[in-house]
Parts: structure tokens; C-alpha cells; sequence
């Protein structure tokens, strides 16, 4: 996946370390749990290992996030999308929260995102307004084929979506360069066990 440092992802890198120092103290932590998760998953799906900082720009790595249009879960899958991906989704469960099922239908749904559009950058961007709207973006650039050309066609938030994503990687890489370490986040106990009907 390609990080491409320019003013725009500069923007969002100052934004981080001048205003966000705290949020990403938490995110540290709840990374040492759940990186280790999303990275088996997503390497037993043959997708890259830094796909795992996007759950960050989604949800802050919340299980329990939820948007104000529905989208549920650390990966903020949508109703219909989860459905499509094979998570369970009714009224005694919700496979979007769950950090196991969820990565793999992440992991599955971007890499059919990355077949449609063979360039990790707009799959991202696509994971944030759907394929559609990459496609229409790619329309109205005149047939341009990389994120940058086609970005400011697409829809404000989305223009902002892959700099911040990059931004991400890059402050959770670099965390301490800039002084921002793992607070003692209160994590919920948590258990994974595997249940059967009689």
C-alpha cells in the first residue's frame, strides 16, 4: 500500500500531533489486543498487514462503535454489506462487533475492492464511499486512475479519508518520535469461547 507524503497528508500529521496526542494514547493500547488479531486474519487472507490501521480511522479500534447512519463494529460494516460478507446479523447477534468475524469480512470485502480498482488507494477510498462512488469520481476525472487525480471528484469525506488513513499509519509508527505512548486503557475482559446447541 502506498504512503504518499504530500500536503495534504501533511495536514493530517500535524492535526494528529498538535491535537490528538491523547486519542492516540488509547489507540496504542488497544492496539497491543487487537493488532495481533487483525494481523493473523488478514495475512490468512492474503491482505496486507497495514490494511489493520484503517479499523483505526473507522472506529478508533471500538467494537461497540457505531455511526450515525448504522455502520456497527471496529471495521463500521453497514447492514446490507455485513449481510453480504457472511456476518450474522439479527436480534441475538451482531457479527460486525465482533473483532474475529468482521476483520475476515474486511479483509475479503477489500480485497474484492482491490480487484475491482488493482490499486490499494482507491480500494480504500472505496471502503469509505462504496465503488460506486469511486467509479463516478473516475467518470467525472475524465478516466483518471489514481486516487490523487480522481480525489477532488469524490465526496468531501472521502478526500479526506486516505490522508488521514496514511496519517495513521504514520503517527502509530512513529508514535514515540512525538511523544505519544500507550495510556492505561481499561479494557472490558473479554473471552473468546466457542458455543454449541444441544
Amino acid at each position: 500500500i502506498p504512503l504518499d507524503y504530500n500536503d495534504h497528508t501533511q495536514k493530517y500529521i500535524d492535526n494528529c500531533i498538535n491535537n490528538r496526542k491523547g486519542h492516540f494514547a488509547k489507540i496504542l493500547a488497544r492496539a497491543e489486543k487487537y493488532f495481533p488479531i487483525y494481523e493473523k486474519i488478514l495475512a490468512q487472507n492474503g491482505a496486507p498487514d497495514k490494511l489493520k490501521y484503517l479499523s483505526v480511522v473507522e472506529s478508533a479500534l471500538n467494537p461497540y462503535a457505531k455511526s450515525p447512519v448504522g455502520a456497527t463494529g471496529p471495521w463500521q460494516f453497514m447492514y446490507s454489506t455485513g449481510l453480504g460478507y457472511d456476518l450474522a446479523i439479527n436480534k441475538r447477534i451482531d457479527e460486525r462487533k465482533d473483532p474475529y468475524e468482521a476483520t475476515a469480512a474486511a479483509a475479503r470485502y477489500l480485497n474484492y475492492l482491490h480487484r475491482l480498482f488493482d490499486d490499494w488507494l482507491m480500494a480504500i477510498a472505496a471502503y469509505n464511499c462504496g465503488p460506486g462512488g469511486v467509479q463516478k469520481a473516475i467518470k467525472k476525472s475524465g478516466g483518471k486512475n489514481t486516487y490523487w487525480e480522481i480525489r477532488p471528484f469524490l465526496p468531501k469525506e472521502t478526500q479526506g479519508y486516505v490522508p488521514s488513513y496514511i496519517a495513521t499509519v504514520y503517527i502509530m509508527k512513529y508514535a514515540k518520535i512525538h511523544g505519544i505512548y500507550a495510556n492505561d486503557y481499561d479494557f472490558f475482559v473479554t473471552e473468546r469461547v466457542t458455543l454449541t446447541s444441544k
